[in-house]
């Protein structure tokens, strides 16, 4: 049986949530002029680079994780980042809740832009963003109890005090589906999906509008993962959160998410609602990556599996970043990097390819 035959999805997901009213924006916030009511986040032209450090190659050139990304994520609305390992997804979810500042380019939440906050401010607005990290094996601290570790977001932020906090952290556990009876263990005394389970109390400790789920159940069991994924579904449809949700498991992405983005050496390739893009994938690599997930195979398209490896991001083909693994490249992808624009006769959707209009048909 496969994963999202297990999981079930559908229905908390047309359930949607209503989402929390935010914080007012400051009069003197850089609000884009073309923000939509209910964009919560935006990303614009992101770019991150990573300096080489040590051996022969170290003074190289800078590594580009991410090149040129723009997003938009509505409130209460689950968006879905997948694509093969290396192609700067894990970035890009670090770089939108600033935990890694962004080369260039900008990331405006509710329309403050996070690069010209003061210190103060910026503290302000992370209680409001959080992360789920993959391990939840390494994610937790080994010497303190998990009470502690959820109790801490609010205590910093003022949410709650030494005398209430116990409660507070109780409720978090219950909420998560765990004993609040264990608020005084230490992580190694629970399972792989218990700690991720208590990853998700820590980060909802703070009661943020936007979570960062990093490849969230690729380090649990089979078995439990549908479990994990169950409960970020329901805690979306209770809370009205917004999710970032990066996965290479396109099962879950499909059930779980809105809108979905797919990514190739840090650059977006093609972005559209989670049905239509699953339905009816545009793009090369989108087609390519469905047609190595068995059963999201398309019959019609005839779309083989990919072929190689991906390019290092040391030295990355020139133009297109997918053309040198791309069935329908031509002499101009190597010579012009294609921009994201709006598939033919697909709304919602956009893709970045030079032939979209064949693509289209």
């Amino acid at each position: 049986m496969t994963l999202h035959t297990m999981i079930g999805l559908g229905s908390v997901i047309a359930a949607g949530g209503r989402a929390r009213p935010g914080s007012p924006v400051p009069e003197d916030s850089a609000i884009p002029p073309d923000t939509a009511p209910d964009e919560l986040l935006r990303a614009e032209a992101l770019t991150r680079a990573f300096q080489r450090s040590g051996g022969v190659f170290s003074r190289g050139a800078p590594l580009l994780a991410l090149r040129g990304v723009d997003l938009s994520i509505r409130r209460a609305e689950a968006v879905g980042v997948v694509g093969e390992s290396g192609c700067g997804k894990s970035t890009l979810g670090r770089v939108l809740i600033h935990l890694l500042k962004p080369t260039s380019g900008r990331v405006f939440f509710e329309g403050e832009d996070l690069s010209s906050l003061s210190a103060a401010r910026l503290r302000a607005l992370r209680r409001r963003m959080q992360m789920v990290f993959q391990d939840p094996f390494l994610s937790l601290d080994p010497r303190r109890s998990v009470g502690a570790q959820i109790a801490d977001g609010m205590l910093i932020h003022g949410l709650s005090d030494r005398q209430g906090v116990g409660d507070e952290v109780a409720g978090l556990l219950r909420q998560v589906g765990m004993d609040p009876g264990h608020t005084g263990r230490l992580p190694h005394e629970f399972s792989g999906g218990q700690r991720q389970r208590i990853a998700v109390a820590r980060a909802l400790a703070t009661r943020p509008d936007f979570i960062v789920a990093d490849e969230p159940v690729s380090a649990l069991d089979v078995s439990i993962q549908a479990q994990v994924v169950n409960l970020f579904a329901d805690l979306r449809a209770q809370l009205g959160l917004s999710l970032l949700f990066i996965s290479h498991d396109l099962h879950v992405v499909r059930h779980l998410c809105d809108r979905v983005v797919v990514m190739y050496l840090g650059r977006v390739m093609e972005e559209g609602p989670a049905e239509d893009l699953f339905k009816a994938p545009a793009h090369p690599y989108t087609r390519a990556l469905l047609a190595a997930t068995p059963s999201l195979r398309r019959r019609s398209t005839g779309a083989g599996a990919l072929s190689g490896e991906v390019p290092s991001i040391a030295s990355p083909p020139s133009g297109c970043v997918f053309r040198t693994r791309c069935p329908m490249a031509q002499a101009q992808c190597g010579q012009q990097i294609p921009s994201m624009a709006p598939l033919p006769g697909a709304p919602g959707r956009q893709i970045a390819c030079l032939r979209a209009e064949e693509l289209s048909r």
